[in-house]
């Protein structure tokens, strides 16, 4: 007989499976359109106080995500990438003309010496499979993102995934115990704040 965490875990396969089929069937249209969402907040985000001078944390795009590398090239923003661990960690490292390498996942992150503190990082953008109207997410099943929204002041920085609509579930997404909401999405419609 399973018990409630194996329910949840297959539960969660399901979902994954399903979405990743609707992810990757988005046009590059959708994708053009999400982009111009991502750039529009930002534009508003940027002209709050004391954030100028802070860090985006964004993401490398796997198959199916959108592409905001762009963001990179937006004129005096700092831009972090995350690297991820075997023990299941993240840092954000910044991310200028510096070598890449490939983390522990076998993605590209900027090689550096000193990960960025929380306090130097405004927003955060992060991709995912699906999000429920709750903000609960769903990703790829390692728990790297809700381990680093855990720590100190993580969970204080506004995070939004970078999502199509075709992806936010009416439904609640089957979660665990340690799985944390984020602020929103941002879609091809738009903004969405929770």
């Amino acid at each position: 007989m399973k018990n409630i965490y194996e329910d949840i875990k297959s539960n969660k396969e399901l979902k994954r499976k399903k979405y990743n089929l609707i992810r990757n069937s988005n046009s590059p249209f959708i994708h053009e359109k999400i982009k111009y969402h991502v750039k529009s907040t930002l534009e508003i985000h940027l002209n709050k106080i004391n954030v100028k001078e802070k860090y985006i944390g964004i993401y490398w795009p796997l198959k199916g995500e959108v592409d905001i590398r762009f963001i990179k090239e937006i004129s005096n923003q700092k831009v972090a990438l995350p690297s991820s661990f075997k023990n299941k960690a993240i840092n954000y490292y910044h991310w200028s003309n510096n070598d890449l390498d490939l983390d522990s996942n076998g993605i590209p992150y900027p090689k550096g010496k000193h990960a960025i503190s929380p306090k130097e990082i405004s927003i955060l953008l992060v991709p995912a499979l699906a999000i429920d109207k709750e903000g609960y997410r769903l990703g790829y099943g390692g728990g790297y993102f809700d381990r680093l929204r855990k720590k100190e002041f993580w969970f204080s920085i506004p995070s939004f995934v970078v999502i199509s609509n075709n992806c936010i579930s009416n439904k609640p997404l089957p979660r665990d115990g340690w799985d944390l909401p984020f602020d929103g999405w941002i879609s091809e419609k738009g903004l969405h704040q929770i």
